[in-house]
């Protein structure tokens, strides 16, 4: 194993909610972070909670009355040929979630899925996951078709022309960033991974670079923050503790392709659809608290810079949330469900944006998924991939997650051949090569 692998571990090593971890009290040295990073714009920040509050108030009535018909779909053909009409352009960086349909056929997806069986079933002694859901996979001949694919490569490339910030090579060049792959069983309630941001938690205020992507909403100016501006995020620093699951990938969007038919309350995702108030909202969090005299009221919250608290992150832990650490969000109501899909589509979420999963599978198949990101090719990216390919070459698992021996002794594991004969020349610059 190489010597820079994490420990082994599964998805629960990402989240203390998962793992059982409790809060643990942060340094002092959190509290002077807390300040440096307010200065002198004290009067400012407290303006702009109060109007945040008041805007995030009405954006989650949209989210209650329109469920998850807030969240957009497109065609993969309109995406990929640029006939998105401005108004879905801005309802996608709006909800921060959208859903390609038929980037792959149906019946190519299906054949993914059972293949991807087959691959579990042939190295089932040696296959590590999280309760037989959630599998820690990332070399089979199925995802390497997924991510490979061109109708992937290509629709990658057109969701990278919503951002901005980076150059034109690197917003048309997405690279193959490998993940996990998901099985999900009917009845299911293990994998009831609650609302969260991925990208580090910390790391968004304590990295410098990282804390400069959202300085209009530090300084008090949070209708101002662009969260499509790559600028800064290309360089940002997101995982700072080399946590066994911490993502130290610059990805504009994450997103998983589906190899199933599945609907709200069936094990699908759930999200926040109001980005731009909802980031402005977990990042000022840790700067305010509620009334002394009335902790639980939602009103007359005020800045707090005492303590050396971030409400639901954690050294080398997933930033999430809860009703009693994000309480202003009102997660029954604000979270939504992704709507139907179906083998084949895409779906793809802003890196902030906040998700989670159904706590309850209530569906009748399978929820079955490849994780697969939206990953341009910028320096921070490359130095990756090259360690990527590194670890795709003899099976370990990829760097960002938990270590091992991962598919090294797996029979039928994907090749080189394999990434060419799918993707050819594009697919093997995207993995590195």
């Amino acid at each position: 194993m190489p010597q820079t692998a994490k420990a082994t571990g599964d998805i629960s090593s990402v989240f203390a909610s998962l793992s059982g971890e409790k809060e643990t009290k942060l340094p002092p040295r959190y509290i002077d972070l807390k300040r440096k990073l307010i200065a002198n714009n004290a009067g400012k920040v407290q303006a702009s909670w109060d109007r945040l509050i008041e805007s995030l108030s009405s954006g989650i009535e949209e989210a209650k009355a329109l469920r998850e018909r807030i969240v957009p779909s497109v065609s993969y053909s309109d995406l990929t040929n640029g006939r998105l009409s401005p108004r879905i352009i801005e309802e996608i960086k709006t909800r921060g979630t959208v859903v390609i349909r038929s980037v792959l056929p149906a019946a190519e997806a299906l054949a993914l899925k059972e293949r991807t069986r087959a691959y579990i079933e042939a190295n089932k002694s040696i296959t590590r996951d999280f309760k037989g859901q959630v599998f820690e996979i990332y070399w089979s001949p199925s995802q390497i078709q997924a991510r490979g694919d061109p109708r992937m490569i290509a629709a990658q490339r057109a969701l990278q022309r919503l951002w901005e910030g980076l150059s034109e090579q690197q917003t048309t060049t997405p690279l193959s960033y490998a993940d996990r792959l998901r099985m999900r069983t009917p009845g299911d309630r293990s994998f009831a991974l609650g609302p969260h941001a991925d990208g580090g938690s910390l790391e968004r205020w304590e990295d410098p670079t990282y804390a400069s992507c959202y300085a209009e909403i530090l300084a008090g100016n949070w209708e101002q923050y662009n969260p499509f501006d790559a600028t800064n995020r290309a360089n940002a620093t997101m995982d700072l503790y080399d946590s066994a699951g911490g993502c130290a990938v610059f990805r504009e969007f994450q997103g998983w392709l589906s190899l199933s038919s599945c609907g709200p309350g069936e094990g699908t995702l759930r999200v926040n659809p109001l980005l731009k108030q909802a980031t402005a909202y977990f990042m000022l969090r840790p700067f305010f608290s509620p009334p002394k005299n009335n902790p639980s009221s939602l009103e007359g919250w005020e800045l707090d810079l005492s303590d050396s608290r971030f409400p639901g992150a954690a050294q080398g832990r997933g930033q999430e949330m809860s009703d009693s650490t994000h309480p202003h969000l009102q997660l029954q109501h604000s979270m939504v469900s992704a709507p139907r899909v179906e083998p084949g589509d895409f779906l793809v979420w802003h890196c902030d944006t906040i998700h989670a999963v159904d706590p309850v599978h209530n569906g009748m198949e399978d929820a079955s998924v490849f994780y697969i990101p939206v990953v341009p090719k910028c320096p921070l990216n490359e130095r990756y991939i090259e360690r990527q390919k590194a670890s795709f070459l003899v099976g370990y698992p990829p760097p960002d997650f938990p270590g091992g021996n991962g598919e090294q002794y797996h029979r039928g594991r994907a090749s080189p051949e394999d990434i060419k004969r799918v993707g050819g020349e594009a697919g093997l610059v995207a993995m590195g090569f």
